[in-house]
Protein backbone atom coordinates (compact mmCIF):
# COMPACT_ATOMS: atom_id res chain seq x y z
CA UNK A 1 0.00 0.00 0.00
CA UNK A 2 1.55 3.15 -1.55
CA UNK A 3 0.92 6.11 1.63
CA UNK A 4 0.72 9.60 -0.08
CA UNK A 5 0.12 12.42 2.26
CA UNK A 6 1.83 12.06 5.77
CA UNK A 7 1.27 13.94 8.40
CA UNK A 8 4.66 15.47 10.60
CA UNK A 9 3.78 16.97 14.19
CA UNK A 10 6.52 19.18 15.34
CA UNK A 11 8.73 21.49 13.15
CA UNK A 12 11.75 21.15 15.39
CA UNK A 13 15.29 19.87 14.05
CA UNK A 14 13.92 16.40 13.56
CA UNK A 15 10.49 17.08 12.71
CA UNK A 16 11.77 19.59 10.01
CA UNK A 17 14.49 17.02 8.57
CA UNK A 18 11.99 14.46 8.43
CA UNK A 19 9.68 16.45 6.55
CA UNK A 20 12.24 17.36 3.78
CA UNK A 21 12.95 13.92 3.64
CA UNK A 22 9.33 12.82 3.02
CA UNK A 23 8.75 15.81 -0.05
CA UNK A 24 12.12 14.23 -1.28
CA UNK A 25 10.74 10.70 -1.76
CA UNK A 26 7.67 12.27 -3.37
CA UNK A 27 5.01 12.28 -0.48
CA UNK A 28 2.94 14.85 0.20
CA UNK A 29 3.76 16.15 3.82
CA UNK A 30 1.34 18.40 6.43
CA UNK A 31 3.90 19.51 8.84
CA UNK A 32 2.14 21.23 12.24
CA UNK A 33 3.99 23.08 14.57
CA UNK A 34 2.09 25.03 16.87
CA UNK A 35 4.64 28.16 16.79
CA UNK A 36 4.14 30.14 13.15
CA UNK A 37 7.92 31.46 13.77
CA UNK A 38 9.23 27.97 13.97
CA UNK A 39 7.40 27.03 10.84
CA UNK A 40 8.33 30.06 9.05
CA UNK A 41 12.13 29.66 9.88
CA UNK A 42 12.21 25.49 8.66
CA UNK A 43 10.17 27.30 5.48
CA UNK A 44 12.74 30.14 4.90
CA UNK A 45 15.82 27.67 5.51
CA UNK A 46 14.29 24.59 3.28
CA UNK A 47 15.92 25.39 -0.24
CA UNK A 48 19.03 25.71 1.24
CA UNK A 49 18.77 22.82 3.33
CA UNK A 50 17.89 20.69 0.29
CA UNK A 51 20.86 21.46 -1.55
CA UNK A 52 23.18 20.81 1.12
CA UNK A 53 21.42 17.47 1.61
CA UNK A 54 22.10 16.97 -2.55
CA UNK A 55 25.80 17.69 -2.15
CA UNK A 56 26.03 15.09 0.93
CA UNK A 57 23.80 12.23 -0.37
CA UNK A 58 24.98 8.88 -1.90
CA UNK A 59 22.16 9.59 -4.48
CA UNK A 60 21.64 13.21 -5.18
CA UNK A 61 18.18 14.13 -6.56
CA UNK A 62 18.40 16.62 -9.40
CA UNK A 63 14.69 17.84 -8.83
CA UNK A 64 14.08 21.33 -8.20
CA UNK A 65 14.24 22.11 -4.38
CA UNK A 66 11.11 24.27 -5.13
CA UNK A 67 9.14 21.67 -6.47
CA UNK A 68 9.82 19.59 -2.88
CA UNK A 69 9.64 22.49 -0.40
CA UNK A 70 5.67 22.65 -2.88
CA UNK A 71 4.78 19.35 -1.73
CA UNK A 72 4.76 20.47 1.99
CA UNK A 73 1.69 22.12 3.63
CA UNK A 74 3.08 24.40 6.56
CA UNK A 75 0.06 24.87 9.46
CA UNK A 76 -0.42 25.44 12.93
CA UNK A 77 -4.37 23.43 12.75
CA UNK A 78 -3.61 20.20 13.70
CA UNK A 79 -7.24 19.27 11.75
CA UNK A 80 -5.63 19.66 9.02
CA UNK A 81 -4.34 16.45 9.57
CA UNK A 82 -7.82 14.95 9.03
CA UNK A 83 -7.31 13.28 6.03
CA UNK A 84 -3.67 11.83 6.74
CA UNK A 85 -3.18 7.79 6.45
CA UNK A 86 -0.37 8.21 8.68
CA UNK A 87 1.23 10.55 11.22
CA UNK A 88 4.36 10.78 12.43
CA UNK A 89 4.54 12.58 15.97
CA UNK A 90 8.46 14.35 16.91
CA UNK A 91 7.54 17.01 19.28
CA UNK A 92 9.95 17.03 23.04
CA UNK A 93 10.00 14.55 25.21
CA UNK A 94 7.96 16.02 27.77
CA UNK A 95 4.61 13.29 28.78
CA UNK A 96 1.71 16.06 29.34
CA UNK A 97 2.88 17.17 25.74
CA UNK A 98 2.78 14.10 24.22
CA UNK A 99 -0.59 13.04 25.90
CA UNK A 100 -2.41 16.08 25.06
CA UNK A 101 -1.31 15.08 21.28
CA UNK A 102 -1.99 11.98 20.72
CA UNK A 103 -5.27 11.95 22.22
CA UNK A 104 -6.35 15.22 19.52
CA UNK A 105 -5.19 13.11 17.10
CA UNK A 106 -7.48 10.31 17.98
CA UNK A 107 -10.20 12.61 17.72
CA UNK A 108 -8.80 14.59 14.42
CA UNK A 109 -7.72 11.78 12.15
CA UNK A 110 -9.39 8.78 10.54
CA UNK A 111 -9.79 5.40 12.14
CA UNK A 112 -7.53 3.89 9.97
CA UNK A 113 -4.93 5.96 10.25
CA UNK A 114 -1.54 5.05 12.25
CA UNK A 115 0.17 6.84 14.43
CA UNK A 116 3.89 6.76 14.84
CA UNK A 117 6.30 8.26 17.74
CA UNK A 118 9.31 9.68 17.15
CA UNK A 119 10.17 9.53 20.77
CA UNK A 120 13.32 8.98 22.00
CA UNK A 121 12.48 7.05 25.43
CA UNK A 122 8.81 6.94 25.97
CA UNK A 123 7.54 3.53 25.62
CA UNK A 124 5.50 3.02 22.52
CA UNK A 125 2.60 1.08 24.60
CA UNK A 126 2.39 3.61 27.18
CA UNK A 127 1.67 6.18 24.07
CA UNK A 128 -0.67 3.65 22.41
CA UNK A 129 -3.06 3.49 25.81
CA UNK A 130 -3.66 7.38 24.83
CA UNK A 131 -5.49 6.30 21.73
CA UNK A 132 -8.83 4.49 21.06
CA UNK A 133 -6.12 2.10 18.23
CA UNK A 134 -4.07 0.48 20.18
CA UNK A 135 -3.03 -1.71 17.50
CA UNK A 136 -1.80 1.15 14.78
CA UNK A 137 0.53 2.81 17.10
CA UNK A 138 4.18 2.45 16.52
CA UNK A 139 7.70 3.73 17.14
CA UNK A 140 9.59 5.10 14.42
CA UNK A 141 13.13 6.51 15.72
CA UNK A 142 14.62 8.31 13.09
CA UNK A 143 17.84 8.99 13.30
CA UNK A 144 19.69 12.90 12.99
CA UNK A 145 20.16 14.37 10.03
CA UNK A 146 16.72 12.36 9.07
CA UNK A 147 17.97 13.49 5.10
CA UNK A 148 21.28 11.07 5.51
CA UNK A 149 20.84 8.27 7.99
CA UNK A 150 20.33 5.44 5.90
CA UNK A 151 18.34 3.27 9.02
CA UNK A 152 15.48 3.52 11.45
CA UNK A 153 14.79 2.09 14.86
CA UNK A 154 10.99 0.36 14.43
CA UNK A 155 9.51 -0.31 17.92
CA UNK A 156 6.51 -2.68 17.84
CA UNK A 157 4.50 -2.19 21.17
CA UNK A 158 2.45 -5.87 22.18
CA UNK A 159 -0.51 -4.18 20.79
CA UNK A 160 0.85 -3.06 17.36
CA UNK A 161 -0.98 -4.88 14.33
CA UNK A 162 1.22 -7.28 11.90
CA UNK A 163 -1.06 -4.85 9.36
CA UNK A 164 0.55 -1.25 11.16
CA UNK A 165 4.51 -2.90 11.28
CA UNK A 166 3.74 -4.08 7.28
CA UNK A 167 2.54 -0.16 6.07
CA UNK A 168 4.82 1.65 8.45
CA UNK A 169 7.82 -1.02 6.52
CA UNK A 170 5.99 0.14 3.01
CA UNK A 171 6.75 3.72 4.11
CA UNK A 172 10.01 3.24 4.94
CA UNK A 173 10.84 1.47 1.88
CA UNK A 174 9.44 4.49 -0.31
CA UNK A 175 11.86 6.95 1.76
CA UNK A 176 14.79 4.35 1.06
CA UNK A 177 15.10 3.76 4.21
CA UNK A 178 16.06 0.50 5.90
CA UNK A 179 15.02 -0.53 9.50
CA UNK A 180 15.85 -2.46 12.75
CA UNK A 181 13.06 -3.87 14.56
CA UNK A 182 13.33 -4.31 18.26
CA UNK A 183 10.58 -4.83 20.61
CA UNK A 184 9.35 -1.97 22.92
CA UNK A 185 11.55 -0.95 26.13
CA UNK A 186 12.09 3.12 27.60
CA UNK A 187 14.72 3.82 25.57
CA UNK A 188 14.75 1.08 23.36
CA UNK A 189 18.07 -0.23 22.00
CA UNK A 190 19.53 3.48 20.26
CA UNK A 191 19.09 4.86 23.42
CA UNK A 192 18.81 2.53 26.42
CA UNK A 193 23.04 2.53 25.51
CA UNK A 194 23.31 6.64 24.00
CA UNK A 195 21.87 8.36 26.69
CA UNK A 196 24.40 6.51 29.01
CA UNK A 197 27.18 7.29 27.22
CA UNK A 198 26.41 10.08 26.98
CA UNK A 199 25.37 11.54 30.21
CA UNK A 200 29.21 9.03 31.61
CA UNK A 201 30.92 11.51 29.08
CA UNK A 202 29.58 14.69 30.95
CA UNK A 203 30.35 13.26 33.96
CA UNK A 204 34.13 12.96 32.88
CA UNK A 205 33.96 16.66 31.88
CA UNK A 206 32.65 17.19 35.57
CA UNK A 207 35.18 15.16 37.41
CA UNK A 208 38.16 17.07 34.65
CA UNK A 209 39.14 13.59 34.00
CA UNK A 210 39.81 15.15 30.22
CA UNK A 211 38.64 17.77 28.27
CA UNK A 212 35.54 17.24 25.97
CA UNK A 213 37.38 17.59 22.80
CA UNK A 214 39.67 15.28 24.18
CA UNK A 215 37.15 13.07 25.39
CA UNK A 216 35.50 12.71 21.92
CA UNK A 217 39.04 12.05 20.82
CA UNK A 218 39.34 8.82 21.84
CA UNK A 219 36.02 7.57 20.61
CA UNK A 220 37.07 9.21 17.40
CA UNK A 221 40.67 8.42 17.38
CA UNK A 222 40.46 5.02 19.26
CA UNK A 223 37.21 3.16 18.40
CA UNK A 224 36.61 5.03 14.72
CA UNK A 225 33.17 6.24 16.08
CA UNK A 226 32.63 9.81 13.06
CA UNK A 227 31.36 11.85 16.25
CA UNK A 228 32.39 11.62 19.60
CA UNK A 229 29.71 11.42 22.47
CA UNK A 230 29.85 15.12 23.82
CA UNK A 231 29.78 16.40 19.77
CA UNK A 232 26.97 14.01 19.56
CA UNK A 233 24.83 15.53 22.93
CA UNK A 234 25.45 18.92 21.05
CA UNK A 235 23.82 17.44 17.81
CA UNK A 236 20.81 15.83 19.49
CA UNK A 237 20.50 18.43 22.11
CA UNK A 238 21.59 18.71 25.77
CA UNK A 239 17.56 19.25 26.51
CA UNK A 240 16.64 16.33 24.76
CA UNK A 241 19.51 14.44 26.27
CA UNK A 242 18.21 15.45 29.81
CA UNK A 243 14.66 14.71 29.01
CA UNK A 244 15.43 11.23 27.94
CA UNK A 245 17.52 10.36 30.69
CA UNK A 246 14.77 11.54 33.34
CA UNK A 247 12.34 9.33 31.56
CA UNK A 248 14.81 6.06 31.45
CA UNK A 249 15.44 6.80 35.66
CA UNK A 250 11.71 6.91 36.00
CA UNK A 251 10.72 4.10 34.30
CA UNK A 252 13.37 1.96 34.72
CA UNK A 253 14.47 3.34 38.41
CA UNK A 254 18.18 2.84 37.92
CA UNK A 255 20.78 5.07 39.56
CA UNK A 256 22.38 4.72 36.40
CA UNK A 257 20.48 7.08 34.27
CA UNK A 258 20.16 9.54 36.96
CA UNK A 259 21.22 13.09 34.63
CA UNK A 260 24.83 14.08 35.37
CA UNK A 261 24.86 17.68 37.74
CA UNK A 262 26.65 19.37 34.79
CA UNK A 263 24.10 18.43 31.96
CA UNK A 264 21.14 20.05 34.38
CA UNK A 265 23.44 23.31 34.99
CA UNK A 266 24.41 23.62 31.22
CA UNK A 267 20.32 23.00 30.06
CA UNK A 268 19.46 25.30 32.93
CA UNK A 269 21.61 28.27 31.34
CA UNK A 270 20.52 27.47 27.90
CA UNK A 271 23.62 25.68 26.47
CA UNK A 272 21.88 23.37 24.52
CA UNK A 273 24.58 22.36 21.71
CA UNK A 274 24.22 23.17 18.03
CA UNK A 275 20.41 24.49 17.98
CA UNK A 276 22.01 27.31 20.97
CA UNK A 277 25.04 27.85 19.11
CA UNK A 278 26.88 26.58 22.61
CA UNK A 279 27.14 23.12 24.20
CA UNK A 280 30.01 21.04 24.86
CA UNK A 281 31.87 22.90 21.73
CA UNK A 282 30.48 26.41 20.16
CA UNK A 283 28.68 26.65 16.69
CA UNK A 284 28.80 29.41 14.31
CA UNK A 285 25.47 31.44 14.49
Amino acid sequence: MDIQTVGVIGAGVMGSSLAQTLAQTGHDVILIDHQDEVLKAVKDNFIKNVRLQMMFSREPSKEDPQDVLDRIMFSTDPSDLSGARYVVENVTEKWDIKETIFKALDEICNKDCIFASDTSAIPIQKLAMLTSRPDKVIGLHFMNPVTLKPAVEMIKSPLTSQETIEVSQTLLRQMKKEWIMVNDSPGFVSNRVLMLTINEAIFLVQENVASPKDIDRVFKSCFSYKMGPLETGDLIGLDTILLSLEVLYDHLKSPKFEPCPLLKEMVAKGDLGRKSGKGFFTYPA
